[in-house]
Order: C-alpha cells, then sequence, then structure tokens
C-alpha cells in the first residue's frame, strides 16, 4: 500500500493503523545488479538531510528473486556507503546499534529493483504492549484487528469469541469500539529519532486521540475458552490494555456457550488447525460442536471462523456465504463467513 502526505499523516498513520506492521518513508529506488551497484546508489542520496554522525543507524535488509542473494551483505553495503559519505564529508560517522537506532531503514530488493525507506514504525507496530506471554498459537494483534474490522462490525452490537485464548480478539475489538488507537500508549516510534521530529505535533495528535477514545463499551464484549490458563492471559492482557474493567472473560467449554443479549451481533473466532500429527482427527468433534453451537443458539448474529484447514472446516456443517483468503503467519487460512437466518 502506498500513500503520501504531510508530516502530521506520517504521524497518524503510526499511531492509527490498525493492520500494519510498519509505516516507510522511500528514499530511494533503484535497479541494482551487485552489491557495488547497491553501494553506488546509496551513496547519491545527500544523509545530511536524515541524521548526524551523532545518530545511531541500523539497516533491515530482505531480498528476493535478485542477483543480490545475501540480505545480511546487502545490509552492510548500505550501510558502508552511509558512514564513507559521513566521513569524507565530516570526518566523523554514525554508529550501529541494532537494537534501538535512532534511524532505522528498510531494503527490500526484489528482481534486481532496490528500495530503501526510513523506517517511522521501529518496533512492529502489531506489538501493541498488553502482551507479553504468548500462549500456544497466538493471533498477531494485526491480524485480529483485520479480523473485525473484515466483519464489518462497528462496536454497537454484542462481539464473542467462544475460543478466546490470550484474548485478542476481543481486546482489538474493544479498542475499536472506544475508539482507542493502537499505537496510543506505545513508548517509541521509529520518527522520534529524526531529525525533523516535530514534539509538539505529535504530542498534539496523540492528546487529540486520547480525547476521543470513549469511557464505556457501546455493546458487550465477551471472551470465553475452555482452558483456565488462557482465561487467566485474557484477563492480565485485558488490564495491560487499559480495559479489564470493560471485557467479560470466562473459563467455559464451546458447548456451553450463551449469547450475551438478546439482540444478534458478530462472534469471531479462530479455532486450532490440527497442524500436528494426530491432532486433526480430535478436533472434529470441536468444529462439529462449533456448527451445532451456531445452528442452535445464534439465530440472526454474523459468524466468522478464521481456519487453515479446509478439511476441518467441513465439519461445521454449514455452507459459508464468503470466504476471504488470509496467511497467519506462514499458514494460508480462509475466514469463513455464516449468517444464520
Amino acid at each position: 500500500m502506498h500513500f503520501s502526505g504531510d508530516q502530521a499523516l506520517l504521524y497518524r498513520a503510526n499511531l492509527w493503523l490498525r493492520t500494519a506492521i510498519r509505516v516507510l518513508l522511500q528514499v530511494l529506488d533503484a535497479h541494482v545488479e551487485s552489491p557495488e551497484g547497491l553501494y553506488d546508489a546509496v551513496r547519491t542520496i545527500d544523509w545530511q538531510k536524515y541524521l548526524t554522525p551523532d545518530h545511531t543507524l541500523a539497516v533491515d535488509c530482505n531480498v528476493r528473486d535478485s542477483q543480490i542473494t545475501h540480505s545480511m551483505y546487502a545490509a552492510l553495503k548500505v550501510k558502508d556507503a552511509i558512514c564513507d559519505q559521513f566521513v569524507e564529508r565530516c570526518g566523523r560517522r554514525p554508529s550501529v546499534d541494532v537494537e534501538l537506532p535512532m534511524v532505522g531503514l528498510n531494503l527490500h530488493i526484489y528482481r534486481d529493483q532496490a528500495v530503501l525507506s526510513l523506517d517511522s514504525s521501529g518496533e512492529s507496530l502489531h506489538k501493541r504492549g498488553y502482551r507479553p506471554i504468548l500462549t500456544k498459537a497466538p493471533l498477531n494483534e494485526a491480524l485480529a484487528a483485520a479480523l473485525v474490522l473484515l466483519s464489518g462490525w462497528q462496536g454497537n452490537t454484542p462481539f464473542v469469541d467462544p475460543l478466546c485464548g490470550s484474548g485478542t480478539l476481543p481486546i482489538e475489538a474493544a479498542w475499536i469500539a472506544l475508539r482507542r488507537p493502537p499505537g496510543l500508549t506505545r513508548r517509541r516510534f521509529g520518527f522520534q529519532g529524526w531529525m525533523d521530529f516535530d514534539v509538539a505535533l505529535w504530542t498534539e495528535l496523540r492528546d487529540d486521540a486520547r480525547r476521543g477514545v470513549l469511557k464505556q463499551l457501546p455493546a458487550p464484549i465477551v471472551g470465553s475458552d475452555v482452558r483456565k490458563d488462557a482465561i487467566a492471559f485474557s484477563i492480565k492482557n485485558a488490564k495491560s490494555a487499559g480495559i479489564g474493567h470493560l471485557v467479560k472473560f470466562a473459563v467455559r467449554d464451546v458447548r456451553d456457550f450463551r449469547p450475551p443479549a438478546e439482540q444478534p451481533g458478530t462472534l469471531i473466532c479462530n479455532p486450532p488447525y490440527g497442524e500436528r500429527l494426530g491432532e486433526e482427527q480430535d478436533l472434529k468433534l470441536l468444529y462439529k460442536t462449533l456448527g451445532e453451537v451456531f445452528k442452535d443458539l445464534c439465530q440472526g448474529w454474523k459468524i466468522f471462523v478464521m481456519t487453515g484447514n479446509a478439511r476441518l472446516a467441513s465439519f461445521i456443517g454449514l455452507q459459508p456465504t464468503e470466504q476471504v483468503p488470509l496467511f497467519n503467519g506462514k499458514i494460508p487460512c480462509r475466514l469463513l463467513k455464516y449468517e444464520i437466518a
């Protein structure tokens, strides 16, 4: 995805984007066929516009289908080109800090086309800060938010996840309903180390966003899971997300699920896919039970099941009205929509 705008838009994008991993500001797009060609291309940029010898930097690189095949060596050539330019002009060079650089750079080379960008985000935007402990098969926060947004749920009807794991779907749903930006309490963004970082503008945008956050949920949001440890994680994560008093979690087998309100709402769940040998047979009953619960208790609800196993999904026993292809990490999945009349 590409877009253009001013500095305020760059800050807002990092603050508000729920499904993005990082926001990059492109500074170079060049055809390169060798490490030396990459070095020369990077040297064409006036790097004094972006950093000083007192800055620290780091280069993250991804290479695919190109004559340059080694990503670490490509990153090294970019670093060398920048540092050599500073030595020639200033007699000093920036230092490298791979853990917490003041200026992070992202290099992507695909079919000999190199795109070099300033990384305005820093740490991946999916890391919201509320989930330090990962349970089995966690759902990425950005993907969880994407599922909620793809469902079309607006926040004014009930939301349920009967297989909530560590609570990521209910928490992301709550933040959407409360109009709370995912980056509101983030400690640091990459752009805060840039030479042109406008503290006053950033503070104004963040404070304005904070004033718009609702105090109460418009409708119930509920998560449940048969595992006590998962619910303990969910409760802890919701507290860390600042919504522990708003979202309800309970230890409950999916067969004991009951809608939290008379008003129909949206149900989204991410059941296990059965990747390990022998698991698929055990999970057939779970998928069958889900189908029975949907048919018996969820009339009028919009139901979405994220699964990476089409065979298991068939045991739900219902025909999906829509299917959206997605990836959970490297696992190809589908978001299946069911509407119970």
